[in-house]
């Protein structure tokens, strides 16, 4: 018998006379999630590792009607994505402008008098989702709900009624795949936000019992971390290291986090977006392109992060042509799921999937560095980065540009070493050859050329790793 959903019988007088709650629906069953005993990953209950690959939609359960949603979930599915980020009020007018059916999230913008028949298209999704092996990054609500700044609001939130609304959204997808994403791109500026947030997470533990994940969506070049650090309802540190193309400043913090006391597993889970302006400045910088969005994605998880999240600057808004844009989207999100980096993103799991995963740790000590050390290992766009297993069985190197570069072998165990090139635009393998372990050894990727990234994969030959990218 499959879960299912936990719809809520009441919560308070308000809300058992205001609203009538539709039967159970089956959901699929899918694992339930939790941090592995090293702090730094997630696993599954039973100790099997989860890649995280998101993306953010963060306007699908608003936007969406079941047909465009099933389009968009199958192929997000298809391409090995396991998480997607949507949110329940959502930012784009989501409290007054009604979702496909003709419904809005709230009566009078009560957080306690939510519409059954709105959620009930919420269910839906949820369900259909988790059908297809899919978690949803849940976002009870977007921030300017409860911080009006760079957002339309209006602000409705109080400790009260978010406590409130979080214990009824917690127990509606209490048996569910969701992991809950409190925050949503909005500055904690004052204790009485800190108090709010910390009121809607108190109302999904009591709602779902504790069963899912709960992490926090920050505001640009920022991390949940900053806040909320210390706060036990914190699972896991989300990043927002942004829509900027530089490793500088913004990738690089991931590390940071990776290092804080007590660990926490650390993800970025918003980084820059495919076709979206480079660093909001369309006229200086253009727009992004799959080249932009791979990096990042390396950057992060050969620094710590446990998975990530890709995003298209089309599909977040779900922009069509009959919608007002925002900030200039080249593509409708029916086209716009099919790009290449986000088709891409797969190689970057299945990679990481085919070596060791609870033991990998970032090691920049892995790349010689260069007389000239802004050429090897790099900065800006063409930053090397590394990562390796803690025990030496294997490590990576992320090369952004096709110039030679010396990695120290002694990094691996074992007397000799295997090496691969693994191209992250297919997702191909290539043997280099089996070295002894010695010293220094230089590496040409095998197409020169300055925006042509490789990635080198070293393995200790007796452990018979198979060809990158590929499990046994």
């Amino acid at each position: 018998m499959h879960p299912r959903f936990a719809l809520p019988l009441a919560l308070g007088a308000c809300l058992a006379a205001l609203v009538t709650l539709a039967p159970s629906t089956d959901a699929a069953e899918l694992p339930r999630l939790k941090v592995s005993d090293n702090q730094r990953f997630l696993v599954t209950t039973d100790g099997k590792p989860f890649f995280w690959l998101g993306d953010t939609a963060w306007e699908l359960f608003h936007r969406l009607n079941r047909e465009e949603a099933e389009t968009y979930l199958q192929h997000r599915a298809r391409h090995g994505y396991t998480v997607l980020q949507a949110v329940a009020l959502a930012e784009l007018d989501g409290l007054t402008a009604p979702n496909p059916y003709g419904h809005t999230p709230l009566e009078s913008n009560d957080p306690t008098r939510p519409h059954e028949a709105y959620f009930q298209h919420v269910d839906w999704i949820v369900r259909r989702a988790n059908q297809l092996g899919l978690y949803v990054g849940f976002l009870p609500t977007w921030g300017d709900k409860w911080n009006k700044k760079w957002g339309a609001g209006p602000e409705i939130f109080t400790p009260a009624n978010a406590e409130t609304y979080g214990e009824w959204i917690g127990r509606r997808y209490r048996d569910a795949g969701v992991i809950w994403i409190l925050g949503g791109d909005r500055p904690v500026e004052t204790d009485a936000h800190k108090e709010i947030l910390r009121a809607m997470a108190r109302g999904l533990r009591r709602g779902d019992g504790g069963t899912h994940l709960m992490t926090f969506h920050p505001t640009g070049g920022s991390s949940s971390s900053t806040p909320f650090h210390q706060e036990p309802w914190l699972d896991f540190n989300m990043r927002q290291n942004g829509h900027v193309a530089e490793f500088n400043g913004r990738y690089d913090l991931t590390r940071q986090d990776y290092d804080l006391t007590p660990t926490k597993p650390v993800l970025d889970g918003e980084p820059i977006y495919e076709d979206h302006p480079v660093s909001f400045d369309a006229k200086k910088f253009g727009h992004s392109i799959a080249a932009d969005v791979r990096r990042p994605l390396y950057w992060d998880l050969f620094h710590g992060a446990f998975g990530h999240t890709y995003g298209h600057h089309s599909v977040w808004q779900m922009w069509a042509p009959d919608r007002a844009p925002v900030n200039n989207p080249l593509l409708p999100w029916s086209e716009a799921i099919r790009q290449p980096g986000a088709e891409q993103m797969r190689h970057g799991r299945a990679l990481l999937e085919s070596r060791p995963f609870l033991t990998r740790i970032p090691d920049p000590e892995v790349v010689v560095t260069d007389r000239v050390p802004t050429s090897v290992p790099g900065t800006g766009r063409y930053h090397f980065a590394a990562t390796r297993d803690q025990d030496g069985s294997y490590a990576m190197v992320y090369a952004p540009a096709g110039r030679a570069f010396k990695v120290r072998l002694s990094k691996i165990s074992g007397s000799k070493v295997k090496a691969w090139w693994f191209d992250p635009r297919t997702g191909k393998a290539t043997a280099i050859g089996t070295f002894p372990n010695t010293g220094e050894h230089e590496f040409l990727p095998p197409q020169p050329g300055e925006h042509v990234d490789w990635i080198l994969v070293l393995d200790d030959a007796s452990r018979r790793y198979p060809p990158p990218g590929r499990t046994r």
